[in-house]
């Protein structure tokens, strides 16, 4: 484990140092609290920090103080002191200062200490990877694993917020399945949405980086495409129309044939709302069904 050791006595920082050396953690050593905060600061700071109390430019409650005012990563703090008063360790804690360590310290104790600290680190990081599981799964289509609908119509919002600020122009797609119920019907709906699956790999492999998917509904999917004219769009579309078309989707044995028909609307500088916007690619989408499926429209063209 990294541990950070900020103590302006040299030879208690450098016995500490010794120490922690020989349980096999890596030290990285600072006189001050002020170089402390600044060091925790950093890309990939250590975790754990043992800080003295007593320092100059800034003690070690202060340095507590000011960690916890940001909200992560979180660093577990041991206080590095001689106090042993009641009324001292009220004010540690009222700093939120995770443990203690008396000085001189005893080396038993020093391993007691980081192991209760790695053991509360690393259930913070499961906390955290648990949340950030529930984050996804809230976020995400569970068959096809790109965005729900209400994630990718808020992304697009927050799209054209952006658009409207820095005069940039938005494009979207509706894109939509043709003659994808007859499927569900003859074959079943594991086979229908194993090919929807497949349909939805090859759409994604054809997006920039940056461009957003979302299933919308049942085989109806809405792209957003950031800073691209109308143009613009309407080639990627022709693309995924190729992409999904030029051969068949294989399920098991089966080799389905499909296609898919897409709508465009661009919205310059923000211009229109986000339902409105919709509106108008579902619009489109269903005109180039009308047009013999497997197509693009856009009806501001």
């Amino acid at each position: 484990m990294r541990i950070l050791i900020a103590d302006d006595e040299p030879i208690s920082r450098r016995v500490l140092t010794a120490a922690l050396g020989e349980l096999g953690h890596d030290v990285l050593g600072t006189s001050d609290g002020q170089q402390a905060l600044e060091l925790l600061s950093r890309e990939n700071a250590p975790r754990l920090a043992i800080v003295d109390w007593m320092m100059p430019k800034v003690d070690g409650l202060e340095v507590c103080r000011r960690l916890r005012e940001r909200r992560a990563p979180y660093v577990y703090l041991i206080l590095l002191t001689a106090r042993a008063g009641h009324k001292d360790m009220v004010a540690a804690f009222d700093a939120d200062v995770d443990d203690f360590l008396t000085k001189p310290f005893d080396a038993s104790e020093l391993r007691a200490r980081l192991r209760s600290g790695a053991r509360v680190l690393d259930l913070q990081e499961d906390l955290l990877k648990a949340q950030h599981t529930l984050r996804e799964l809230a976020s995400l289509d569970h068959l096809t694993g790109v965005l729900n609908r209400r994630t990718v119509t808020e992304f697009l919002q927050m799209e054209l917020t952006r658009s409207t600020r820095h005069h940039l122009t938005l494009s979207i797609l509706m894109v939509d399945l043709d003659r994808f119920k007859p499927i569900n019907d003859a074959h079943g709906h594991s086979v229908g949405d194993a090919a929807l699956s497949v349909v939805v790999r090859r759409l994604r492999a054809t997006l920039r980086a940056h461009d957003a998917i979302g299933r919308y509904g049942g085989d109806e999917f809405l792209i957003v495409l950031p800073g691209c004219d109308a143009a613009e769009a309407a080639d990627i579309a022709r693309r995924l129309c190729a992409q999904v078309s030029e051969r068949p989707v294989e399920v098991g044995e089966l080799r389905l044939d499909l296609g898919v028909s897409i709508g465009v609307a661009t919205s310059a500088a923000g211009a229109e709302p986000v339902d409105v916007l919709i509106a108008n690619a579902d619009a489109a989408m269903y005109d180039a069904k009308n047009r013999g499926r497997n197509t693009v429209a856009d009806l501001s063209t």
